[in-house]
């Protein structure tokens, strides 16, 4: 049985005898002495794809679910469905865009390092890896004198997902991107793509 201060966003916990997973997750303590943290998830439940609100104390238990985590590759993007290769035995399986609309952002078509999250020999979801290369698309252009520590400025990655990055990026230059906030890091290794 996990405990809510284990749980950290995208891991799986049964609720009700239901694979739900953690969208979000935010944690009060109170001020007065000897008061309990309390933690406040937002889980959606992998069946129904309905959300439910929790909160709760730190030491309040949760359901473990039977899962199996395989390596797999993002193949390609047809329409509303999602094309994925399994890395151990080559079969293909597609997912619809609403199943996996939380990693949509972070997906790019022959990228590697996903693992799907399997019941029953069903896909609940996928899981994608804490940080991600994406190639700005587009964004303002360089202002003159811009430095390491000037301002920010909204860029466009070729996901469609929108970041702040610092006024000296342009577009077509590699960035990493954390998955879990869906924040800039810093430039990537790969200068251009």
């Amino acid at each position: 049985m996990a405990k809510a201060c284990d749980l950290k966003k995208g891991n799986l916990v049964g609720i009700n005898g239901l694979p739900h997973v953690v969208e979000a997750l935010s944690i009060s303590t109170p001020s007065a002495r000897g008061a309990s943290s309390i933690y406040r998830f937002r889980f959606r439940n992998l069946v129904t794809k309905s959300k439910q609100d929790v909160s709760c104390k730190g030491e309040e238990p949760f359901a473990d679910i039977d899962f199996e985590r395989r390596p797999i590759q993002f193949l390609y993007r047809e329409a509303d469905l999602y094309t994925f290769m399994d890395n151990e035995d080559f079969s293909q399986f597609t997912l619809q865009q609403d199943m996996i609309e939380e990693q949509l952002p972070y997906l790019v078509e022959d990228m590697e390092g996903l693992f799907a999250l399997m019941s029953d020999g069903k896909v609940l979801t996928i899981d994608v890896p804490q940080k991600v290369v994406l190639k700005i698309e587009t964004c303002d252009p360089v202002m003159k004198g811009a430095s390491v520590t000037a301002r920010s400025k909204t860029a466009k990655c070729q996901t469609g997902l929108v970041v702040q990055v610092p006024e000296y990026l342009e577009a077509g230059e590699a960035i990493l991107i954390d998955t879990a906030t869906g924040t800039y890091l810093s430039r990537a290794n790969v200068s251009k793509f």
